[in-house]
């Protein structure tokens, strides 16, 4: 395996990899009666921002958010108003960050790794959730999908980065809890990082490409590459 090195660039996934999903748990079983739905939700905005890529179109991340929340009113047989639509929109927002966040970001900085993000989620927030979750100033660039106007795995996602920043893929390290994104990142050349957080595993099929490293928290992440710097 190839090491990770000092100079390298490291790719953090936002959304449940560095910041608490878990955090809208109360809304959905305020709304549906069953905090489970949270993750129902989450599965089908992916589904559907892939389907919106791999169909030609795009709409924001946002937008698929809140007509998934709609649809899934619909199919549970519960009412879902605007009012709850911004709700859930403000709780997005403001997702705190994983209690293993700051600790394994301070000490990849401090051991000289370029850190950035790239999130399928618009940037035009402001503030946004990684500065409302106090994680912005650790990272050098934080950059959307929106860009290039295709979700992630889409392999114009990474290269974005890579673009932005002068360097091939190849330097570039994505870290993400979702396989699928590693899965993407891996596929444009890049190598990946695969964080275990609940609800998340790898994918044991013929053909699917495994992380390059898989590890349970950020704290071990951290152990690993700097160990490999």
């Amino acid at each position: 395996m190839a090491h990770v090195t000092a100079s390298s660039v490291i790719v953090f996934d936002v959304n449940e990899t560095l910041l608490d999903i878990t955090h809208l748990a109360p809304f959905f079983e305020r709304v549906f009666g069953d905090r489970a739905v949270l993750r129902e939700w989450f599965a089908q905005l992916v589904l559907y921002s892939q389907s919106m890529t791999l169909s030609g179109l795009y709409t924001p991340f946002g937008d698929i958010g809140a007509g998934v929340l709609r649809m899934l009113a619909d199919i549970h047989q519960v009412s879902v108003t605007q009012a709850d639509i911004n709700e859930q929109q403000e709780l997005l927002s403001t997702m705190p960050a994983h209690a293993d966040a700051t600790p394994a970001l301070t000490r990849l900085s401090a051991a000289g790794f370029r850190l950035v993000t790239l999130t399928n989620s618009a940037a035009g927030a402001s503030p946004t959730p990684l500065q409302n979750a106090g994680l912005q100033p650790f990272f050098e660039r934080a950059f959307s999908i929106e860009t290039v106007g295709r979700f992630k795995p889409a392999p114009d996602t990474y290269r974005l980065v890579a673009r932005e920043l002068s360097v091939e893929t190849s330097s570039l390290c994505l870290v993400a809890c979702h396989l699928w994104d590693t899965i993407g990142a891996q596929a444009a050349g890049c190598r990946s990082a695969f964080l275990k957080r609940p609800h998340n595993a790898v994918l044991p099929a013929p053909g699917v490409p495994y992380p390059d490293i898989v590890v349970p928290d950020m704290k071990a992440l951290a152990d690993r590459l700097v160990l490999e710097a």
